[in-house]
C-alpha cells in the first residue's frame, strides 16, 4: 500500500514538473509579447502607424528622422529569400540521401558532421561572408558592393542546412518501411519512391523543417550585421547593401542612444514587427501542414 502511494506521489511530482515546464514556455512568450507591445505603444504614440507602414525611408537617428519600416522589412525578406533558395533544396537533398541511400555506417559519420555546421558561431559565419565569399563573388559579379545582401544570404542558407536536413531526415525515417516496399512492388525505382512516396508521406515533418529554417533565417543577426552593410535600403537587388530588422536592433542596442527616447523605442517597434513576421510564417506553416495531413 505504501509502495503504491509512493508511486502515485512520484508520478504526480513528475506530472507537475512537466506542467510547469510547459507553462513556463507559455509565460515567457506572453512576457515577450507584453514587453514588446508596451514599449511599442510608446513609440506609436509619437509616430503614426500609417507613416510606419508606408514611409519609404528609415532614418530615426538623423536630424530629420523618418520612421518607415519598409526598408528593414525588405532587407530581412531579401536575405531570408536568398537563404531559403540555398538551404531548402540542399537540405532536402541531403535528407533524402541520408534517409534513403546512405549506408548506416556512412550516415553515422556524415550526419554529425553536417549538424556541426549549426555549432559554428554566427560571428564566424559573418566574417566568412564578408572576407571570403564576397571577394570571390566580386570576381564573377564586378558590380557587387563590398557590403551586400547576396553574400550573407548565401552563408545564412549554408548555416540553416543542418536544421532543414536533420528534421526532414527524421520525418522521412519515420515513414513505415511497408510503404516503401509497396512502392518497390509496383515497380518504382528508389529515386521514384523517395520523391513520389516517401517525401509526400513525410511532408508534414518536412514542412516543419522548412518553417524552422525560415524562422532561423528571419531571426539571424550577426551574419547580416557584419556582411550586409547596415544601410536601410528599400530594394530587391541582392547586389546592394541592406539592413535587416535584427541588424538594426543590434546597432541601436549598443548603448549610444539614450534610454526612453523615441530613437530607443524604435528597437521595440522593429522587434514587434519581426515577431509578427515570424508569427505569420509559423501560422502559414501550421495551415499548410494541416492541409497536407488532410490531403494524405
Amino acid at each position: 500500500m505504501a509502495h503504491n502511494s509512493y508511486k502515485k506521489l512520484k508520478e504526480k511530482a513528475i506530472e507537475t514538473a512537466l506542467f510547469l515546464s510547459a507553462l513556463s514556455s507559455v509565460l515567457i512568450t506572453i512576457g515577450i509579447v507584453v514587453v514588446l507591445s508596451y514599449e511599442s505603444f510608446g513609440f506609436f504614440k509619437e509616430v503614426s502607424l500609417k507613416e510606419f507602414l508606408t514611409e519609404r525611408q528609415w532614418t530615426p537617428l538623423f536630424a530629420e528622422p523618418k520612421f518607415g519600416i519598409l526598408p528593414l522589412v525588405s532587407g530581412t525578406l531579401l536575405t531570408t529569400a536568398i537563404a531559403l533558395i540555398v538551404a531548402l533544396p540542399l537540405g532536402l537533398t541531403a535528407a533524402v540521401y541520408l534517409s534513403e541511400y546512405a549506408p548506416h555506417r556512412l550516415k553515422e559519420i556524415v550526419k554529425p558532421i553536417l549538424e556541426l555546421l549549426a555549432a559554428v558561431p554566427t560571428v564566424v559565419y559573418g566574417y566568412f561572408a564578408l572576407l571570403f565569399l564576397t571577394p570571390i563573388l566580386q570576381k564573377f559579379i564586378p558590380d557587387l558592393s563590398g557590403f551586400n545582401a547576396l553574400s550573407p544570404g548565401i552563408i545564412m542558407g549554408i548555416m540553416i542546412i543542418p536544421y532543414v536536413s536533420s528534421v526532414s531526415e527524421d520525418a522521412m525515417k519515420a515513414v513505415p518501411m511497408h510503404i516503401r516496399e509497396g512502392s518497390y512492388a509496383m515497380g518504382a525505382t528508389k529515386l521514384q519512391t523517395a520523391f513520389k512516396v516517401v517525401i509526400p508521406s513525410a511532408f508534414s515533418g518536412i514542412a516543419a523543417a522548412f518553417i524552422i529554417g525560415i524562422s532561423r533565417a528571419v531571426g539571424e543577426t550577426m551574419v547580416v550585421a557584419i556582411a550586409a552593410g547596415g544601410m536601410p535600403n528599400l530594394t530587391a537587388n541582392p547586389l546592394e547593401p541592406v539592413q535587416t530588422l535584427t541588424a538594426y536592433i543590434v546597432a541601436v542596442s549598443l548603448g549610444d542612444v539614450p534610454h526612453g527616447t523615441i530613437e530607443y523605442k524604435t528597437i521595440f517597434a522593429a522587434g514587434i514587427t519581426l515577431f509578427l513576421i515570424t508569427l505569420i510564417f509559423n501560422l502559414i506553416g501550421f495551415w499548410f501542414r494541416k492541409r497536407i495531413r488532410e490531403a494524405y
